[in-house]
C-alpha cells in the first residue's frame, strides 16, 4: 500500500477514535458529573417552565448533603400513585383526607425523575398553612412560590416530623404539584443531584 493510500485511512480511523473517545467522555460527564434535564410539568412554576432545560450537578450529591431551597432532582416512590404509607395521612382525590401530610417515607424507588423543591431536612418539623411551609415553627421565606391559600392541598397545619436520612420536598407550584405531601419523604440515596443552572430557553439562561 502506497503512503497516499495509507494517509487517508489513517485520517479516517482517528476521526472515529475521537469521536468515540467524545463520546465516552460525554456519557461519563452524564453519569458522574452533570446531567441535563427537560422539564415535564407546571409542578414548579413559576420558578421553571414546562420544557425548559436545567442542568443537574451530579458529583456534588456525593459529598454535601442536600439544603432547605435547593431545587433537587431524584427518584419519587414507585407506588407514588397511591398515596401515603400511612393511610391517615395525606390527601384522598376528593380532598383533604387528614390534618397531616405524610410523614412516612415508602422504600421502594421509582425509575422515573421528578424535580422539587427541599423544604425539609432530617428531624425537622413540618407543617403546611395556606401553602406556606413553617419548618420547627418558622415560615419559610418563599417569594418564589405560586400562592394557593384556599386550596385543600395547601393546608396540613397539623405538624409531621421528617425521619432520619429523609428529606422532605415540595413543588413550587403549592396548588398543583405530586410531591411529599401525597407520598411522603424520600431517601437521601434517591436524590440523584442539584439544578444549579438552566440553559433553555435563552430568554431564562442563568443560575438557580
Amino acid at each position: 500500500m502506497t503512503e497516499a493510500r495509507k494517509r487517508p485511512l489513517g485520517s479516517v480511523l482517528e476521526l472515529i477514535l475521537v469521536a468515540a473517545g467524545a463520546l465516552g467522555l460525554a456519557l461519563l460527564i452524564q453519569a458522574f458529573i452533570v446531567k441535563p434535564y427537560r422539564i415535564p410539568s407546571g409542578s414548579m412554576l413559576p420558578t421553571l417552565q414546562i420544557n425548559q432545560r436545567i442542568l443537574v450537578d451530579r458529583l456534588g450529591n456525593n459529598f454535601t448533603s442536600p439544603h432547605v431551597g435547593d431545587i433537587i432532582v431524584f427518584h419519587p416512590p414507585r407506588y407514588y400513585a397511591a398515596g401515603c404509607a400511612d393511610p391517615a395521612e395525606g390527601q384522598e382525590q376528593d380532598g383533604q383526607d387528614a390534618p397531616r401530610a405524610c410523614a412516612v417515607a415508602q422504600r421502594q424507588p421509582s425509575s422515573q425523575t421528578f424535580v422539587k423543591r427541599v423544604v425539609g431536612l432530617p428531624g425537622d418539623r413540618i407543617s403546611i398553612r395556606a401553602g406556606h411551609v413553617y419548618r420547627n415553627g418558622v415560615p419559610e421565606h418563599d417569594p418564589y412560590i405560586e400562592p394557593c391559600p384556599t386550596q385543600p392541598a395547601c393546608n396540613f397545619p397539623a405538624t409531621i416530623t421528617v425521619p432520619p436520612g429523609d428529606y422532605y420536598v415540595m413543588g413550587d407550584n403549592r396548588g398543583n404539584s405530586d410531591d411529599s405531601r401525597f407520598w411522603g419523604p424520600i431517601p437521601r440515596r434517591w436524590i440523584i443531584g442539584k439544578a444549579f443552572f438552566t440553559y433553555w430557553p435563552p430568554s431564562r439562561i442563568g443560575s438557580l
